[in-house]
């Protein structure tokens, strides 16, 4: 567990958001610290895929305030590229571009986007993609690979942009479940070589044992957190109690 006074690499305060009449994060309140692990659990529509795309400016925020690595994302003068450098996101569908071998997904952004040299990006790359156990498919296209193969590749494409800060959106949720470990792995060992990391999930026991703290989440408001031992053993409100209870 990380100390207190470890730098905060993503603050939000009171931060609201809603898609017209409906509103879907009700004065959200977060601190993630370098090196932390934090899960976002709750039930399906309260709030927590909305509240990652908040983070990363892909859906702009009615209220409140979103600092990550010192970059303001509310700010309307925000420079987007700059935020995507420093906050990687991988989605529960992969994204990959078909006609592109793992490769080449990996290298395209690096290359395109930030401009760097091919030959030290390639390097870069074959070894991320060693490091999610894909070596041997980097001239894979996506259409060859399994589910949990082409995860592990959007995480290797995510972490080719160097980013201090990983955010992963349910990104098991359309795994078959023999390939939801690979995945699962993957994030293990970032998360073991202090990468800080943010994930919305439903694996319970994947929550339980990698983060450092868990959010439980209901109708757009933080419910209570706390350790994993503390939130699953003991929860205190009747709303996590409930959740809980169904599917623990």
């Amino acid at each position: 567990m990380n100390s207190s006074d470890e730098k905060i690499q993503v603050s939000l305060r009171d931060v609201r958001k809603s898609f017209g009449a409906l509103e879907v994060i009700k004065g959200v309140s977060m601190d993630v610290r370098k090196g932390e692990v934090v899960c976002i659990i709750g039930p399906s529509g309260s709030g927590k895929s909305t509240l990652l795309r908040c983070i990363n400016a892909l859906v702009p925020i009615d209220q409140g305030s979103i600092d990550v690595c010192g970059i303001q994302v509310n700010d309307p003068d925000l420079d987007e590229l700059e935020l995507r450098r420093r906050i990687g996101m991988v989605f529960q569908s992969y994204n990959l571009f078909p006609h592109r071998t793992a490769l080449q997904n990996v290298m395209m952004a690096p290359i395109h986007v930030l401009k760097q040299d091919k030959a030290e990006v390639e390097q870069r790359a074959r070894a991320l993609l060693e490091k999610v156990r894909l070596s041997e498919k980097a001239d894979a296209f996506p259409g060859e690979l399994s589910g949990g193969q082409q995860q592990r590749v959007a995480i290797a494409r995510s972490l080719a942009m160097r980013p201090e800060v990983m955010m992963f959106d349910e990104v098991t949720a359309a795994l078959d479940p023999e390939t939801v470990n690979e995945v699962l792995f993957a994030i293990r060992e970032l998360a073991e070589d202090g990468m800080t990391c943010v994930l919305v999930t439903h694996e319970m026991a994947f929550a339980r044992e990698i983060a450092d703290r868990v959010y439980f989440t209901d109708r757009g408001v933080i419910v209570e957190y706390g350790p994993p031992a503390e939130l699953f053993g003991n929860p205190q409100d009747p709303r996590t109690q409930d959740f809980l209870g169904q599917i623990l």
